[in-house]
């Protein structure tokens, strides 16, 4: 039997479920291939009110670089009467926090 130890040694043997809308769904899936973190860190991370920190690597640039591509499909295909939903405002706006933390890490 495997058992699941975190970071700090101790044993995560307790499961937390919870029900979410499909649009819900979405934007964590957004948000947790984002961070580069497993959804299960994720989750625990927002949940306890600590930092979500994303460390540049290969798996967040391709997520950022295929977000980012989906987002420019989304936007030119709005007719100018159209709203931007709130899964695709969420999604942008942690994109730019990413990239506002790359460019004061930069400076």
């Amino acid at each position: 039997m495997n058992k699941n130890l975190d970071k700090q040694g101790r044993w995560r043997n307790k499961t937390v479920s919870f029900r979410m809308s499909n649009e819900e769904v979405t934007l964590l899936d957004n948000l947790v291939t984002l961070s580069g973190l497993t959804k299960q860190d994720y989750i625990i991370k927002r949940l306890l009110c600590k930092d979500v920190v994303v460390i540049g690597n290969t798996r967040v640039y391709k997520a950022l670089k295929n977000h980012m591509e989906q987002l420019y499909i989304e936007l030119k295909n709005l007719s100018t009467t159209q709203e931007i939903d709130d899964v695709t405002t969420s999604t942008i706006q942690f994109i730019n926090q990413i990239l506002q933390g790359m460019k004061e890490e930069n400076q």
